[in-house]
């Protein structure tokens, strides 16, 4: 498995925003839906292209086009915060959605919604997942999509442990996971340390 860490300045830039307490809900969202931008363009870096020529006003141009199918597969409800951003850079995108809810107490994850677009096989799948914890609910969703025949997942998630990189790479080596960093580790309740804390309540003020 390859993490990816992103460190251009205005990814680390936003993410510092992001951490800080003080960072409302409204300043928060445009925060997460920059730092999604910046993650899903490096992500796609390799997306496969093909020649095309478009008519400007002045005459013919060369260019290139995207050559492949794009998944977008939030895992609600976070990761919800983050597909708007993806399907900027990519309208014609296709978006599944998985729900899982995870146990405060246990910290396991149970699938309580899934719908996910047909032909996965020959797509490029963006998994979003603003937090990497433990790394349950990454794992319950890439058997979601390998299930559904997905071969070439990418996580995008906005802050990652290493206890749940380390269970994703043992479960699913050859996934790619794009992040601009790794904190610390989990607390007693499974929460990154310092991560930002919760990001579903930090996005929608449910504080």
């Amino acid at each position: 498995m390859a993490v990816h860490l992103v460190e251009h300045p205005l990814v680390q830039d936003t993410l510092l925003i992001l951490r800080n307490e003080r960072t409302e809900a409204a300043v928060f969202r445009r925060m997460a839906t920059r730092i999604s931008v910046l993650l899903a363009v490096e992500a796609l870096r390799d997306l496969p292209t093909v020649a095309s020529t478009v008519m400007t006003p002045m005459g013919e141009a060369d260019g290139r086009r995207i050559g492949a199918d794009v998944v977008v597969v939030p895992v609600l409800r976070s990761g919800l915060g983050m597909l708007d951003a993806v399907l900027e850079l990519i309208p014609s995108a296709r978006v599944g959605h998985i729900g899982l809810q995870r146990d405060e107490a246990t910290a396991v994850a149970s699938q309580y919604y899934a719908k996910l677009p047909h032909g996965l096989e020959h797509s490029y799948v963006l998994m979003i997942d603003p937090m990497l914890a433990t790394g349950g609910s990454a794992a319950a969703a890439l058997e979601l999509l390998q299930q559904a025949g997905a071969r070439d997942i990418r996580i995008l998630c906005i802050v990652a442990a290493p206890e749940g990189i380390a269970f994703i790479e043992r479960r699913f080596p050859d996934i790619r996971i794009y992040t601009p960093v790794i904190d610390r580790g989990l607390n007693d309740r499974k929460f990154i340390v310092p991560g930002l804390g919760d990001f579903g309540d930090r996005l929608y003020g449910t504080l």
